[in-house]
């Protein structure tokens, strides 16, 4: 047997509201055993919670045993529907993040909002990719416009089923919530980090080579991505994420492999190598294998992809206020760019009162640092007390929300 652990977040309709003082229940999805009751602190959050999983070994080779145990997780509190996750996956040793977003009840309804989440990509049955060009025409017979250079949209919009099936919803998604879903359906968070950090990046150039071409936009869609495996990701509205997985995603959640005399993301596909073997694409246990073998990310790419790959960043990340300066802000610090994450963290503290306001001098000093502290605490990221890439993204994407609700 082995212990994974648990945090539950809960949210009003997105991250810019925290809901404290939420009843929180976890019962064994199979038995329906209670095992684990909590409340909500201020900032919407609960102790980390132990949680019974199979041993590691498990996730660390394909085999007929379930790598991971199954949970459900009950939202309860007055003025909002009861929220049901059923089926959030525990693996040991590492951190399983639930989100849940509260809804207001309505004309005194009183109803459970169940979210099901189904197997892991790795583990469950889903239709194999069909195959593409790894490169896309830069212009089609419609005329759609196609987007100048690569960027980062602020939203994805996720089409929950096949392109063809007007029933299914279409969920608008913040981008790097999205990759952070993806990642935690596709693979393990046990895998070693090197191969994390390689399936990432061919999931994030995958997704921005759909958002570049506008893919289906383009052939009269009204989304950008679906979440069918068949044509693209498998994506799981409302499934937990895993925090080893997430802090990675926050690093290089803008970074996309590409080639030589190419003006888009490379189309990245993959497969997971054992069920389905798919030459010149990534193998997900592959590149497992090649990480436990001492490979870095950029040889289990270029294993797969070809030598000739690099990565780039893009240039545009749209729906923030301002854009990282270059360099890490941290004690000493002057100018406008602390001035601008001081700003952003006092409009942050009226929605989480745990971040201390602290005084817009342009000067990082030890107030400063407490307050990127507490909100990397809040926000379930190193607790480095500087401002690097992740931690500007992520204060400006929870700036951005909390404008928004204001």
């Amino acid at each position: 047997m082995g212990i994974g652990h648990l945090r539950i977040n809960v949210f009003g309709s997105d991250q810019g509201r925290p809901e404290p003082e939420t009843k929180l229940t976890v019962k064994k999805t199979e038995s329906g055993e209670q095992v684990a009751e909590a409340m909500t602190n201020i900032s919407g959050k609960s102790d980390i919670m132990e949680l019974e999983s199979p041993p590691i070994d498990y996730s660390l080779e394909p085999n007929s045993q379930k790598p991971y145990a199954e949970y459900d997780v009950i939202a309860e509190k007055d003025g909002f529907e009861r929220i049901i996750i059923k089926g959030a996956q525990i693996l040991p040793n590492v951190v399983a993040e639930q989100n849940i977003y509260l809804i207001t009840k309505k004309n005194g309804s009183d109803e459970n909002v169940t979210y099901p989440v189904p197997e892991h990509t790795l583990y469950g049955e889903y239709p194999s990719k069909i195959e593409e060009d790894e490169t896309k025409p830069i212009s089609n017979p419609t005329g759609f416009v196609i987007l100048s250079e690569p960027a980062v949209p602020e939203y994805i919009i996720v089409h929950d089923g096949v392109p063809t099936d007007i029933s299914a919803k279409n969920y608008w998604i913040p981008y790097k919530d999205y990759i952070k879903n993806v990642c935690s359906s596709e693979i393990y968070p046990t895998w070693p980090a090197e191969c994390i950090k390689a399936n990432i990046l061919a999931i994030n150039s995958f997704t921005l080579n759909r958002v570049y071409t506008e893919w289906y936009r383009s052939r009269g869609y009204s989304f950008t991505i679906t979440s069918s495996t068949a044509y693209d990701q498998k994506f799981v509205y409302q499934r937990n994420i895993f925090n080893e997985i997430s802090v990675i995603v926050d690093e290089i959640f803008s970074s996309y492999i590409t080639k030589p005399n190419i003006e888009q993301p490379l189309f990245t596909q993959y497969c997971d190598g054992q069920r389905v073997t798919c030459p010149n694409w990534l193998s997900q246990w592959g590149s497992k294998y090649l990480a436990d073998n001492g490979a870095n990310y950029i040889d289990i790419l270029k294993n797969y992809y070809g030598y000739e790959i690099y990565l780039e960043m893009a240039n545009q990340i749209s729906g923030v206020p301002s854009s990282y300066p270059g360099y890490v802000l941290q004690d000493g610090t002057r100018g406008m760019p602390v001035q601008t994450v001081q700003n952003q963290l006092n409009a942050i503290s009226k929605n989480y009162p745990a971040i201390n306001k602290i005084a817009v001098d342009g000067i990082y000093g030890p107030a400063t640092i407490k307050s990127v502290e507490t909100f990397q605490s809040i926000f379930n990221m190193p607790q480095t007390g500087i401002v690097d890439y992740a931690t500007w993204y992520e204060i400006s994407k929870i700036y951005a929300a909390v404008s928004k609700l204001s």
